[in-house]
């Protein structure tokens, strides 16, 4: 790839909005990324050199450590290998010991799934009947690349997906794209899901990019001009370099950016309760209300916080049946169900008025838990 072909490629992969979002972040997706990232480039160096293999599937296994699309990414190469070759590769040793390697590695994920019940499924099916804060409409998936990738750099990764599409030995990898895209949608995913093929799709478009670039006689001022008018909006639409109170805009594209918004403000207001309860039991309706408690919370006094979502739940409920609950994200109906004695104490709002998930949500105080926290607890245990 010539020199200014890999500096486009690695300029414009460095402002898309889901490497910069990615970036600013810690979660599964942070490594996610990353991991498909290396498992595309090494699938792309095994074609000429086969041990190239062995890097991908270790990549591939232990990234369904951290969250199971990786899996997800091997059944579509295995598949778009099988449909439009090289099936030379199927008679390599290197390829079948790697992808021994993957599944050995990603053992421990798929055991612990089966034996508590598989709740990964029982996660994406809320997920795909909208439950999750991110989901998006099914057929949102495949354009919603473009902010993805930054809404001025669609023409880069357009282009690389058509150059894979038309050279016969890497269409494996347009396929892919394509078999995974259908998939998502068909499984109600998020757009996210995709995006772990973008930097490989930015990096193929990069060169016919160039090519155009230069046939036109296009003057590097020009590039420049639309590489950093990306880059700026990226940088608005990922992270939080806008005030607060002028982020609505920001939230309606990119919801994530809004759940952290108004945190202090919903501890402090707990803290406020606690103060005039101490002792009580905090339990939230969902992590993000749990972590915001045990993030900003030891400063103001406050215990750490138990939920029921996800994983908060398998780390068990409360150790006390007969203290207060000071409970925060429920509604009065849904609290009674496992809880005596409620009442509507506080009510959160942040100060940027952000109608995020949290916003307006009411703060109950109850005397007790309904029986024992052993016995209610798998009622509020939930996964969404």
């Amino acid at each position: 790839m010539p020199e200014r072909a890999q500096l486009i490629a690695a300029a414009c992969t460095g402002v898309a909005v889901i490497v910069l979002f990615n970036g600013h972040i810690l979660s599964t997706s942070t490594f996610d990324l990353l991991a498909w990232t290396a498992a595309t480039l090494f699938v792309l160096r095994a074609q000429r050199d086969r041990r190239w293999w062995l890097a991908a599937g270790a990549v591939i296994g232990l990234d369904c450590l951290n969250k199971p699309l990786a899996a997800f990414l091997a059944v579509a190469l295995i598949a778009a290998l099988a449909i439009v070759g090289p099936r030379r590769h199927f008679r390599s040793l290197w390829f079948w010991s790697a992808a021994g390697l993957a599944v050995l590695l990603a053992l421990p994920y798929f055991a612990w799934q089966a034996q508590h019940g598989w709740p990964q499924v029982k996660v994406s099916a809320s997920i795909s009947g909208g439950g999750s804060t991110s989901s998006q409409p099914w057929w949102v998936i495949v354009p919603f690349q473009a902010l993805l990738a930054g809404p001025l750099l669609a023409p880069v990764w357009g282009a690389g997906l058509v150059r894979l599409y038309r050279d016969e030995a890497l269409r494996f990898f347009a396929l892919t794209w394509a078999l995974l895209a259908v998939v998502f949608m068909a499984a109600g995913g998020k757009p996210y899901y995709l995006a772990g093929m973008l930097p490989l799709l930015i990096a193929a478009g990069a060169g016919p990019v160039d090519d155009w670039l230069r046939e036109r006689r296009w003057r590097h001022r020009s590039g420049r001009a639309a590489f950093w008018a990306s880059a700026a909006v990226a940088v608005v639409i990922a992270l939080p370099v806008l005030p607060a109170s002028s982020a609505g805009v920001v939230v309606a594209m990119n919801p994530d950016v809004g759940e952290t918004i108004g945190w202090p403000d919903l501890v402090h207001t707990v803290a406020g309760v606690y103060t005039a309860h101490p002792g009580a039991t905090i339990l939230t309706a969902n992590y993000g209300e749990a972590g915001a408690i045990d993030r900003y919370g030891p400063a103001l006094g406050l215990p750490g916080a138990y939920s029921g979502q996800n994983a908060f739940g398998y780390w068990g409920p409360p150790h006390s049946d007969a203290s207060q609950v000071l409970v925060v994200g429920y509604s009065l109906s849904g609290a009674t169900r496992f809880l005596v004695g409620c009442n509507v104490v506080a009510r959160v709002h942040n100060a940027a008025h952000i109608d995020n998930d949290e916003n307006g949500v009411p703060v109950l105080l109850c005397s007790r838990v309904r029986g024992s926290w052993a016995a209610q607890w798998p009622r509020i245990k939930h996964l969404s």
